[in-house]
């Protein structure tokens, strides 16, 4: 569409905002008339300019339009008008921005940006910086990072990569760097069913010592290691992810240890069909514990016996 054609009348462009970020804060607020409400929004907003409203925004009387005019602007739609005025009054459409963003999971929240912000994505032909807040290709390498630097081994380099954490618009809800890499370690965690793999993030779980982490973060890593504890599911994990997963949790929350495994007994008893198996595996290791440290007595009693005396002058 023309520019020369959209010059603005910007109070009634103006009010249009208005009413449009007061629809969108009602679709924030209630969550039952949410879909409703944007669904009506992107029904408006899609409309086409009827030929009152279309003086208006093009300060011209209804008479004054020519006919091959009317033909160009036969298809004018609000949309068309509205992101023409963002673009030349940015200001005005950061508002609305702000709380589409807020709304992005929901149906239409992303036709409605589409429409009213098309003229916005092509920042880099503009030199414009106002999609800079939605820039967030350097948040997304952290997050994909924090997933797998245990698994590369570079632990020594926590630190370093902690400190160099970008700031997160929505860290005063889930904390600060240290709290989201260990949630993003988490949710990687119960994603996981390869048992080499668990047993590798599960012997490099010490670096998590020392951590500051909020009472929500430590309880979920918590909860995520007292999930693969237990045999079946939703884990299903083998008794040798079980035991490393015990010795990850009974090394970073040492309190509460014992009632733990107390508790974990007590649930086990009520499975009787997890009796047989475990027994035979309680023999197996104290028969493995006892042969080790016969063994043991046995090697070092025999070093003894011919390890050369010293005798003094």
């Amino acid at each position: 569409m023309p520019e020369a054609l959209i010059a603005p009348g910007s109070a009634y462009l103006s009010a249009l905002t208005q009413e449009i970020e007061k629809k969108l804060v009602r679709a924030l607020d209630s969550q039952s008339q949410r879909l409703n409400l944007l669904q009506e929004l992107f029904a408006d907003i899609a409309l086409e300019v009827d030929l009152r409203s279309r003086g208006i925004i093009l300060n011209r009387d209804e008479n004054e339009v020519s006919p091959a005019e009317d033909e160009i602007e036969s298809h004018l739609c609000f949309y068309d008008v509205l992101a023409d005025h963002y673009v030349r009054v940015p200001e005005n459409g950061k508002p609305i921005l702000d709380l589409i963003v807020q709304l992005w999971s929901q149906s239409f929240a992303s036709h409605i940006f589409a429409l009213l912000f098309h003229k916005w994505r092509i920042d880099i032909q503009t030199n414009a910086r106002r999609f800079f807040s939605l820039f967030r290709a350097q948040r997304d390498l952290y997050l994909l990072l924090s997933r797998f630097i245990l698994f590369y081994e570079l632990v020594d380099e926590l630190d370093t990569f902690l400190n160099h954490f970008p700031v997160f618009p929505n860290a005063f809800l889930v904390g600060g760097p240290a709290d989201i890499f260990v949630i993003e370690l988490a949710d990687q965690l119960q994603k996981l069913k390869v048992e080499p793999v668990l047993l590798h993030y599960f012997s490099h779980m010490k670096v998590l010592q020392g951590l500051e982490l909020r009472m929500t973060t430590s309880t979920r890593l918590k909860a995520c290691l007292y999930s693969f504890t237990s045999p079946g599911g939703p884990m299903y994990p083998t008794r040798t992810v079980r035991h490393a997963a015990w010795q990850a949790l009974d090394l970073l929350f040492p309190v509460g240890r014992y009632p733990r495994h107390l508790i974990s007994l007590f649930f086990r008893l009520l499975y009787p069909w997890y009796w047989p198996s475990s027994c035979w595996n309680f023999i197996i290791s104290c028969i493995s514990a006892v042969l080790h440290s016969l063994l043991r007595f046995i090697f070092s009693s025999w070093e003894n016996l011919w390890r050369p005396k010293n005798h003094q002058p």
